[in-house]
């Protein structure tokens, strides 16, 4: 691929052809949102003005974006940056990828008691712990990780983006003192052994995908929560009704939350 001198529609039709063959399951998007961030405009200049010649530099950038994805590095890491409800994160491979289905336990969230004391488990780039403390900046958050690098991640969204979250390194909610309101996280849940597309197997962090044999021993270890009265956990929508059962047994009366797609995909318990 070789796009110097040549158009947004040239350069877009040879990437569709590279990319197509790597086996990329959303080439003409990836390519189109390629385009337009080494171009610096949105994907409607693309569409608008497709015979507009490319510069050198912007075409230099495109061709090293898409050499990356055919090699099925995600796009969110080809660019370093992923949005989230109502932020935008800078995400690399020291961090799981935030999923659209996240925003579910967001959500699950937001009615929390005013000034609720809320830990974020396995923060990974913030995603959950910034998103409540933009939206509820009344809370007082904290975000865990035994990784020092996705923490390093985490800090930098936090400080980039003026929220006010504490941020603690340890397994699971052992660096955290004192009594907790509420406990969330996006726990790793897939089976171990589990075969992956090479966009997740290759490029996210093992340590955050993988929860075992049955996908359920973070869950086990977090249903006592700290002794919270309200947690959210995500989970894989089979994992729906073993999560809750482990909450109903630290004495959780519980809901399940279905995503768009209408999957099991966020177990809330109260007490």
């Amino acid at each position: 691929m070789a796009f110097t001198g040549t158009t947004i529609r040239d350069a877009l039709d040879s990437a569709l052809i590279a990319l197509t063959a790597a086996g990329i399951d959303t080439p003409r998007l990836d390519a189109e949102v390629l385009l337009a961030a080494a171009m610096g405009v949105d994907r409607a200049a693309l569409i608008a003005d497709p015979d507009r010649g490319l510069e050198p530099e912007a075409a230099r950038a495109f061709q090293d974006y898409a050499r990356r994805r055919t090699r099925r590095e995600p796009v969110a890491y080809i660019l370093g940056r992923r949005a989230f409800r109502r932020i935008e994160l800078d995400v690399d491979s020291r961090v799981l990828i935030p999923r659209p289905e996240t925003e579910h336990v967001v959500e699950a969230a937001l009615d929390l008691p005013y000034g609720a004391r809320v830990v974020d488990v396995g923060t990974g780039s913030g995603a959950i712990a910034l998103a409540l403390a933009d939206e509820r900046p009344d809370l007082r958050v904290m975000g865990t990780d035994i990784s020092a690098g996705a923490l390093a991640v985490a800090r930098a969204n936090g400080a980039r983006l003026g929220l006010h979250v504490e941020w603690l390194q340890g397994d699971l909610l052992d660096p955290v003192p004192g009594p907790v309101d509420a406990v969330v996280a996006n726990p790793p849940y897939i089976e171990t052994g589990t075969n992956l597309a090479p966009e997740i197997a290759r490029y996210e962090p093992a340590e955050a995908l993988f929860g075992g044999a049955d996908g359920l021993d973070v869950y086990r270890r977090l249903a006592p929560a700290h002794g919270a009265s309200f947690v959210a956990f995500e989970v894989a929508g089979w994992l729906a009704e073993p999560v809750a059962a482990l909450l109903a047994a630290e004495g959780f009366a519980t809901t399940v939350v279905k995503d768009l797609a209408g999957i099991d995909r966020v177990v809330v318990g109260r007490r």
